[in-house]
């Protein structure tokens, strides 16, 4: 299986000592940066193998390949040989692996480093270009059997992503690392043991050295949270794709069901710039169900072989399985919002209830298919009239734009009209996006019902205005929930046993205090 190596920044070699004895329990290997170490630091770190106490990797990384060593080639060479001199007997008081780049070539080096049981990681790190071929990269680099080779690619599209995957497959059995740097990349990094890599990097993320490279994940969270050393060739696979994924409790949702329960499955986000680029990775990975959120709900459904009478209905589709003959579609917004929002109101349907629904995007059609069918009355209101027109069509709703640029007042007074409830749909205010108000033009009478399905922050600019104009407020957090359940059923075909629900409600409530305060 792929280990989890702690990358170790920090100026000196006491406080990398007290960052690994911290997080030693979610470590398999340690790497030490010596070129994040001050100066005179550098004089001590053939000692640190022997005090560190699990095996560790020696690394001097040039500020060419995006490391902090500035110095001459010379200078590296010794600090390196400086390393690896006066070699024990007892392997395990050496560094257990030494880390050099492709065009480093110093013979007798390696050959010392072989001598005592240190094998070599050969690395190449490509951080702004592209590689054109990948799997001939790897074989070329080799120069022994027992090397490692390191490839580190700052990918900027899935299409990046695909490449190394492809790659990995083709080199099955050379020893190699395969990294993914960047936020394309993540979850190459939390399956690596999918991507044939020897090991995955983290950090220690919580403390305030630097990562050691774009996209590291903190240690802790890829062991706890992703089981990151249980992952195996069997482990089934679950994610979310969409972008840019950084406001998503899914991940955290199903991971600590799985934890709980005991299942052998894992659920990773991909963020994606391209559906048909992802889904040809996710086959490749043999990924079971995925969820899917924004700005693919609708795009989603040219990929799809099969799509459920509520996805053929709405026009859009949060959740696929994967079945014989392909993708099949379904959505768990439309049940999930209908029963967070009654349950909020406290109303069994929404009849003589008239509802301002803002955004016309996937989230959009599952709330207004919601509305209609529970007699509600609607308005639709969008930046792009266009989509809020035709959204609006089949239900018979009122619709108009977004009161932008000194305001509309014709649509302010419709508003005024269908403010009953008011559901906020876009992603504007979503930690990731535009960070503003989607309605601040609007002033709120105090009456209104207000819900904002986003829940990353859990209180938004929107959301803010209406409790302090007196408005009842839900956001997102309970509706996100009941259709994560509901989407654990298309991926299973069971439901989450009661039990391990109730104590992930408990655990969801102060996790999501901790980020309401941060």
């Amino acid at each position: 299986m792929s280990k989890n190596c702690l990358c170790l920044t920090a100026k000196t070699i006491k406080r990398n000592l007290e960052i690994l004895n911290k997080y030693r329990k979610f470590a398999d290997i340690a790497e030490l940066r010596v070129d994040c170490l001050d100066s005179d630091e550098r004089l001590y770190i053939r000692r640190f193998p022997e005090l560190a106490g699990l095996p560790v990797i020696l690394t001097i990384r040039r500020d060419v390949d995006g490391g902090y060593f500035s110095g001459g080639e010379g200078a590296r060479v010794k600090l390196l040989a400086n390393g690896l001199a006066y070699a024990n007997a007892d392997r395990r008081l050496n560094f257990a692996y030494v880390d050099i780049e492709d065009d480093f070539d110093v013979p007798s080096l390696e050959e010392a480093a072989r001598t005592f049981g240190t094998r070599i990681i050969r690395s190449f790190h490509e951080l702004n270009g592209t590689i054109d071929n990948v799997p001939a990269k790897i074989k070329s680099m080799q120069r022994s059997g027992d090397e490692i080779i390191k490839c580190a690619y700052a990918v900027k599209s899935t299409s990046d992503v695909l490449q190394m995957l492809k790659a990995s497959r083709e080199c099955p059995n050379q020893d190699k690392i395969l990294i993914c740097m960047g936020h394309y990349g993540i979850y190459s990094r939390i399956l690596a043991e999918k991507f044939g890599s020897f090991l995955t990097y983290s950090s220690a993320l919580s403390e305030s050295e630097v990562p050691g490279a774009p996209g590291q994940m903190d240690v802790r969270e890829l062991a706890e949270l992703y089981r990151f050393q249980k992952i195996t060739n069997k482990t089934k696979i679950y994610g979310l794709i969409g972008y840019p994924l950084k406001a998503s409790v899914s991940p955290w949702f199903f991971n600590t069901i799985y934890n709980l329960e005991n299942t052998d499955a894992v659920y990773v986000p991909f963020p994606a710039d391209s559906i048909s680029h992802i889904l040809e990775i996710a086959k490749t990975l043999n990924v079971q169900g995925l969820s899917i959120t924004v700005p693919y709900k609708e795009a989603i459904l040219n990929e799809l072989a099969e799509i459920t009478p509520v996805v053929q209905a709405i026009g859009a589709s949060n959740t696929i399985s994967h079945s014989e003959n392909g993708w099949v579609g379904d959505n768990t917004d439309c049940a999930g919002f209908s029963a967070s929002l009654l349950d909020f109101l406290g109303k069994k349907n929404l009849k003589n209830q008239k509802i301002t629904i803002i955004g016309a995007g996937g989230v959009a059609r599952a709330v207004a298919s919601e509305v209609f069918r529970l007699g509600g009355k609607a308005l639709i209101i969008n930046r792009t009239i266009h989509k809020a027109r035709n959204l609006a069509a089949p239900y018979n709703f009122r619709w108009g734009g977004l009161p932008q640029n000194g305001g509309d007042t014709k649509v302010l007074d419709l508003i005024s009209k269908y403010n009953d409830v008011m559901v906020q749909t876009t992603s504007v205010g979503m930690e990731g996006y535009e960070a503003s108000d989607p309605l601040e033009l609007y002033s709120f009478t105090g009456k209104e019902a207000v819900m904002d399905l986003i829940y990353t922050p859990a209180v938004t600019p929107f959301l803010k205005r209406a409790m302090m104009s007196g408005c009842k407020t839900i956001n997102g957090y309970d509706m996100v929930i009941r259709q994560a359940c509901l989407q654990y059923t298309r991926f299973t075909g069971g439901e989450i046993p009661e039990k391990l629900l109730v104590q992930v409600n408990i655990s969801g409530a102060n996790a999501w205090n901790k980020i309401r305060s941060a």
